[in-house]
């Protein structure tokens, strides 16, 4: 991968995923209850009708809230401020990575989907153990990558050449990461070629 701070910056946009679309909603309902309650806290100080409710109907709400409600219904509505707690605490702090792996380069920010990726593997080791198309498939997951093949009858595959051909593959397109790459032979062959 390239060492230019601005490629490397290409690249981390293009593999991860944004958190602003759920900032910017937890920062906007945050905003429109605090405008609501300085709202209601002004029209409360002026002696004005209060919008929804006055600061002290609002208190007194939450005072006599335990005894007016029945203990399941203050049971599930804490179960869902936890959950939503915990769904927002998992947007902050997930990897957020995008199925998308960055190609070595030194000029320029090459990134590709694991389904461009998983394609590309299964073509070469195709070719390379003269299988017709749908015989190799692929499945790249964020470590490791499959590769499932289904041998022609009476041609049988060896397993560490289809590995080692997906690995000098691999190798050849400078992951940033390295993975590890499993190999399936298939016990049913396909009928000709």
């Amino acid at each position: 991968m390239s060492k230019d701070p601005a490629v490397r910056r290409l690249v981390r946009r293009e593999t991860h995923s944004s958190r602003a679309v759920p900032s910017i909603v937890a920062a906007s309902i945050l905003l429109v209850a605090c405008l609501w309650l300085t709202l209601e806290f002004i029209l409360w100080l002026l002696k004005d009708q209060p919008l929804l409710a006055s600061p002290a109907q609002l208190f007194r709400w939450l005072m006599e809230l335990p005894r007016t409600t029945i203990p399941l219904g203050m049971t599930g509505a804490g179960a869902g401020l936890v959950l939503l707690g915990l769904v927002l605490l998992g947007l902050a702090l997930g990897k957020g990575r995008k199925r998308r792996r960055a190609f070595g380069s030194d000029r320029a920010a090459v990134v590709v989907d694991d389904e461009v990726l998983a394609a590309a593997l299964s073509g070469k080791v195709r070719l390379a153990a003269g299988l017709s198309p749908g015989q190799a498939t692929t499945t790249v997951s964020a470590r490791s990558v499959l590769v499932r093949v289904r041998p022609t009858s009476g041609h049988p595959l060896v397993g560490e050449d289809i590995r080692a051909v997906a690995d000098s593959e691999l190798a050849s397109y400078g992951l940033g990461r390295k993975v590890k790459t499993n190999v399936q032979i298939l016990h049913e062959g396909a009928v000709g070629q």
